[in-house]
């Protein structure tokens, strides 16, 4: 699904309209679409007290047209003015006519009575501004939007959903004004705003919904965006086909350098992601003092025991070791638990960068990427395709600069580095980005604090290896990689909530997690 900035969107309506879709259709598709999400929260109209802040623009326009269905069916909808509307506006008379409630500030200096409505209602719906110039809130609309946050602090919080975007959130940067009330559910029209999948503006977004409003199939397609947020859908349409007739060797081999005394644990989640993900086989080179102990937990794997330093650190001789088998790989995994220091630096100097950079696929991780920033425009040494999946402190790393700068513009971080290292480049954290060189960003739809823990991204990584590895180009299995990883995230909170929950948990949740998604 594409991921629109307000330029973007503005010019898919244009489109829209040369096909002969009109803008009053849009805009009555839009409240409409609106109503009948409000109608699903509350769990039928009838009945319930719904608040409708209307702002002078078409977001306002598109909140009288939900106010007026929900009045139609059955709601006691009131639509209350934030900012005057046009003399001729052609959506008030209908909302009246179907009884809809219309009062404003102009009525309510004070603000008493919107007061009494928050304090009644059972739901708000923010229609106030939308992706209308991003300026500071000011006025009538930054004292009704500090009344709305004032009122979730209340023993009465009705549900407020915001129509397209909560007002004062930047549609294309994420950025809020300190007004900017959070939301329980953004109902987004057409497509989702880039502002609702970054940081601030995700967290006061909430829950978000897409909503079609007529705009003809294709014309995203058509268009020149190169950002989306990945589908289930999308996932499973792209998941590697396992046939009647296939054996071990179909589905390749991963090889996975990794681990080192301190942290054995690393290899092992990566390793074991890359069996329970679908390779058909999978290799382990670990230091010598860690093969025994991922043996007795790799049952499946085969071990290559690599010589070590004093301290339980792949020793740079172990290149040697690696190189003279690489042939018998699909792909390789570098980097998890490996630790940082000059001799790891040189060993994957030696593996990676040396004379006759391999071509195989690799996917490099955790210390493999700390370790690589070390080494002068290591990027232009590589050989084969490259997947990188960096948080946001390896990010920073890498790139020179600082975490608060990674995440302060995630998206364009992304895309500049992929093509400037022509690497896909996995920027991790919620709403983790998937960036090809090629300038193509991927979102994943997913926020879950309980993936916030050691070892979840050795689990991601040997996903994506293990889908290389079944022959998937780096950017889809990325993707694809990414999408199971929070999927398999998502059922794990469900069945024992976000605290507490361990990368282990997501390796067993994989077959399922790929099973369902490849379900038509």
């Amino acid at each position: 699904m594409k991921v629109v900035t307000v330029d973007q969107m503005v010019g898919l309506e244009q489109a829209a309209v040369r096909h002969g879709v009109s803008l009053d259709t849009l805009m009555e598709n839009a409240g409409l679409a609106v109503a009948e999400a409000a109608r699903n929260e509350l769990g039928g109209a009838a009945g319930k007290r719904v608040l409708v802040l209307v702002g002078p623009g078409n977001n306002g326009a598109d909140g009288l047209v939900a106010a007026r269905h929900l009045s139609r069916w059955g709601a006691n909808a009131t639509a209350y003015l934030v900012l005057n509307r046009p003399n001729s506006d052609p959506k008030m008379k209908p909302a009246l006519e179907y009884g809809v409630t219309v009062t404003g500030v102009d009525q309510d200096p004070e603000l008493a009575a919107l007061d009494q409505l928050m304090g009644r209602c059972h739901l708000v719906i923010d229609a106030i501004l939308g992706t209308g110039k991003s300026r500071p809130l000011s006025g009538p609309v930054k004292a009704v939007m500090s009344r709305l946050e004032a009122c979730r602090h209340t023993n009465h919080h009705p549900i407020f959903m915001a129509l397209d975007l909560p007002t004062g959130l930047n549609p294309d940067t994420g950025e809020v004004d300190p007004a900017c009330p959070k939301m329980d559910i953004t109902v987004a029209l057409g497509y989702p705003k880039a502002g609702l999948l970054g940081f601030p503006g995700a967290e006061h977004a909430g829950r978000l919904e897409v909503a079609g409003i007529g705009i003809p199939s294709g014309l995203a397609e058509e268009s020149e965006i190169n950002l989306e947020l990945m589908t289930p859908e999308w996932a499973g349409e792209h998941l590697p086909v396992r046939p009647p007739n296939s054996h071990k060797g179909t589905f390749g081999h991963t090889l996975v350098v990794a681990g080192s005394r301190n942290y054995v644990g690393a290899a092992y989640l990566a390793a074991q992601a890359s069996v329970r993900t679908g390779a058909g086989l999978t290799t382990l080179a670990s230091p010598i003092s860690v093969y025994p102990i991922a043996a007795g937990k790799l049952t499946e794997v085969i071990h290559l025991p690599l010589p070590e330093d004093s301290k339980g650190r792949i020793h740079p001789e172990g290149s040697q070791v690696v190189r003279s088998v690489l042939d018998r790989y699909d792909v390789l995994l570098a980097g998890c638990g490996m630790g940082w220091s000059q001799g790891t630096k040189e060993f994957l100097e030696k593996l990676l960068l040396g004379e006759s950079p391999p071509e195989l696929p690799m996917v490099i991780d955790a210390d493999g990427l700390n370790n690589l920033s070390q080494i002068s425009e290591w990027w232009r040494r590589l050989g084969g395709p490259v997947v990188l999946t960096p948080h946001p402190g390896e990010m920073a790393t890498l790139t020179g600069t600082s975490t608060p700068e990674v995440q302060r513009d995630r998206i364009n971080s992304a895309r500049q580095w992929s093509r400037h290292w022509n690497v896909t480049v996995v920027l991790k954290g919620a709403h983790t980005l998937i960036a090809e060189p090629a300038g193509l960003v991927r979102i994943s739809p997913f926020v879950n604090p309980g993936l916030a823990s050691g070892g979840t991204g050795d689990v991601l990584t040997g996903i994506i290896a293990g889908l290389m590895a079944q022959g998937l180009s780096p950017g889809v299995a990325a993707g694809c990689g990414v999408y199971i990883h929070g999927q398999a995230g998502e059922a794990v909170r469900m069945r024992i909530g976000d605290t507490g929950s361990i990368a282990s948990d997501l390796i067993e949740r994989l077959p399922e997690t790929i099973r369902d998604l490849k379900r038509p």
